[in-house]
């Protein structure tokens, strides 16, 4: 499906939400059949969102006790939120009895509450095997005293591999995503000068995201520069960028719940980059386009790995190279680093990586890049679209589509 606009018009078809919530739904359900267990809770938010379309509160942490969603085996999902009244007026996909209040499983007394609504709302269906998604101590202690009948499991693969295959509408959401990360970007490169302070990049990044439909902006925001780079430290500060730096800009926007992640390093003002700058780089966007070349069917997530994790493919990479999938969640399987024999897995069409190896050595500066990549059938769909610092190249790839072609105007 290529990109359209963000909005839903009349003339054409873009994004189905409909569709969007019952194929994810459908997914979660055979995910769930395909398990032992007999329920899930789910109390991650963007899972919550994921079953119900229920959009709360996104965050940096992982917040308990807002919203929470029970997926029974053979049924439809309960939503639990302080918001029911917006979202039984807003949510017509669902029923009404299908949405209660909230579940403020914060503390004892709260679960308590909440595991009396539970069981009224599925009977004996709460004595079986359970699966939970995240959990803190205490609350672990409650739903055990709560349902005392119950077995407890981890369900969090559960939605995890329902997640991996993307639909057709979670794929044009995530590129919507990228889109507006594009953009923030762009705004972004025309302030990266000498004088200028890695937070107030930051800032006008984030007022793009915000400006073009952003719900959230992903990751710490990266925006790094100068020693910061190697060792790399992935944050944002109030340093003051000089000529001759490298700045690295990790960051993403969120359409729709889905997360634009990329990230490029630019040298700082109108220099050329020293020899040894350029060979780090050229050796970070070579491991990045290598491992990006095995996303295809008959490939694994190992294939891509080997690129990251090797230090023949990637010497200088200080242990840094990563990657990851992404959905509602911007860090999600597939995994691409530290696979054991159950966690590799043969590539379909329809999953997504965020792919970024690393190289730098203090006193040269630091080199993080990264694309987010479809598997394809023939070849990857690397929907990342914006160029690299073409200073720091000796050679461009045949699978990056847009570097080198920048046309220069004379003033």
């Amino acid at each position: 499906m290529p990109e359209f606009g963000t909005m839903g018009v009349d003339w054409e078809e873009r994004v189905d939400f409909d569709r969007l919530r019952r194929e994810r739904l459908q997914k979660a359900r055979e995910a769930l059949d395909e398990s032992d267990l007999d329920a899930l809770f789910v109390f991650a938010l963007e899972d919550v969102r994921y079953l119900t379309g229920f959009r709360t509160h996104l965050g940096p942490t992982s917040i308990l006790g807002l919203a929470c969603a029970v997926l029974p085996r053979g049924g439809d999902p309960t939503l639990f939120t302080g918001d029911i009244v917006h979202a039984r007026a807003r949510m017509p996909w669902m029923r009404k009895d299908d949405i209660l209040g909230r579940p403020n499983v914060r503390t004892e007394g709260g679960t308590r509450m909440w595991a009396e609504q539970v069981k009224s709302k599925f009977g004996k269906l709460v004595e079986g095997k359970i699966g939970i998604d995240l959990m803190t101590f205490g609350l672990s202690e409650w739903l055990r005293s709560a349902f005392p009948k119950a077995e407890f499991a981890d369900g969090r693969e559960v939605l995890g591999r329902a997640k991996i295959i993307k639909t057709r509408d979670e794929i044009e959401c995530q590129k919507i995503a990228n889109i507006i990360t594009e953009a923030g970007f762009q705004a972004l490169l025309d302030n990266l000068k000498p004088g200028v302070r890695e937070c107030e990049l930051l800032a006008i990044a984030w007022h793009k995201f915000t400006e073009l439909g952003s719900e959230w902006s992903q990751c710490a925001n990266i925006v790094c520069s100068g020693p910061y780079t190697a060792p790399y430290r992935r944050f944002t500060s109030d340093r003051v960028m000089r000529e001759g730096d490298m700045v690295i800009v990790d960051i993403g926007a969120c359409f729709n719940g889905y997360w634009g992640d990329f990230t490029r390093t630019f040298v700082c003002g109108n220099v050329r980059p020293t020899k040894e700058q350029i060979a780090l780089h050229q050796e970070s966007y070579d491991t990045l386009f290598n491992a990006c070349a095995e996303a295809v069917t008959g490939k694994t997530n190992a294939d891509i790995a080997k690129h990251l994790n090797d230090p023949r493919e990637n010497p200088n990479s200080d242990g840094l190279s990563s990657g990851h999938g992404a959905g509602v969640n911007p860090w999600e399987p597939p995994w691409v680093t530290h696979l054991t024999a159950e966690s590799t897995l043969p590539l379909q069409p329809g999953m997504l990586f965020s792919i970024e190896p690393y190289a730098g050595k203090p006193g040269i500066g630091g080199f993080r890049l990264e694309n987010q990549v479809f598997v394809g059938e023939k070849e990857p769909d690397i929907f990342t679209t914006l160029s690299f610092d073409e200073r720091l190249l000796r050679d461009v790839h045949p699978l990056d589509r847009t570097t080198g072609r920048k046309i220069r105007f004379a003033s």
